[in-house]
């Protein structure tokens, strides 16, 4: 027989050596409050449970098992939870778009980092001179924007040296706005970060498309004078990288 809520209390109260009333002194509830939970004549909300789960030292998951059967869910986590509960339709919408590009985002750059661990070891192995980096498309635009949800990763292996040594990942470049210098169906190498100093080539996001453009003063810049410069009027403009420069032919 499935054990309720109040059987759980119990038994993990009792493991502490807590009576009820040592326990309702701790909570700040009194000690019918604490017998109505082991009756399952009522419950606590969620904050109140948190407190309990310290007290008693469980996770959350120990009493909210079925429903969320992942015995390593956290206090923090039921806390998004509680707040996702109180979001409308619309909000709900939102965050599951979120929480689903999120997680193929997560999933795409893991498995192309544990197929880089895994070539590099055997490049160690076998001492070949390349580096394998996480290839993310024909995404860049220079000229047609690109839906960030159409990120796809793969892998790519280059010869290492001086130019590539701190790059992080390569991407391909999509349109002409950034000729000469970056042609459409180029490959760059990126090197993460969140700042890049004005004169230098980076890899941006606006909205949900990825740009490759150069650092102006207000603006961000097309190499092309054919093409328009962009700007932060709208959605808020995110670095992603800095371009250090093309990768060789392979």
């Amino acid at each position: 027989m499935e054990q309720t809520f109040g059987d759980k209390l119990k038994q993990a109260r009792t493991i502490r050596g807590l009576k009820q009333s040592e326990l309702a002194k701790q909570l700040g509830v009194t000690n019918t409050t604490i017998s109505n939970w082991e009756k399952n004549v009522s419950k606590p909300d969620l904050d109140m449970l948190s407190y309990i789960c310290g007290i008693l030292s469980v996770k959350a998951s120990y009493f909210l098992s079925p429903i969320l059967p992942d015995d390593e869910i956290s206090i923090p986590e039921f806390e998004i939870v509680k707040k996702y509960r109180l979001l409308d339709d619309s909000g709900k919408k939102h965050i599951n778009y979120e929480l689903e590009r999120e997680l193929n985002r997560t999933t795409q750059a893991k498995e192309a980092a544990d197929t880089i661990e895994q070539l590099q070891q055997q490049l160690t192995q076998h001492a070949i001179p390349s580096r394998f980096f996480a290839y993310y498309g024909k995404i860049a635009a220079a000229g047609t924007s690109v839906e960030f949800s159409d990120i796809t990763a793969g892998v790519r292996a280059y010869p290492e040296n001086d130019l590539n040594k701190n790059a992080d990942y390569v991407i391909g470049v999509s349109g002409r706005s950034m000729e000469p210098e970056y042609s459409n169906g180029d490959i760059v190498y990126v090197q993460k970060t969140d700042h890049i100093d004005t004169g230098d080539i980076g890899i941006f996001q606006k909205g949900n498309n990825i740009y490759i453009k150069k650092v102006g003063e207000n603006e961000l810049i097309s190499l092309n004078p054919n093409y328009p410069s962009l700007t932060d009027e709208g959605d808020r403009i995110i670095v992603l990288g800095k371009v250090l420069g093309k990768a060789e032919e392979i």
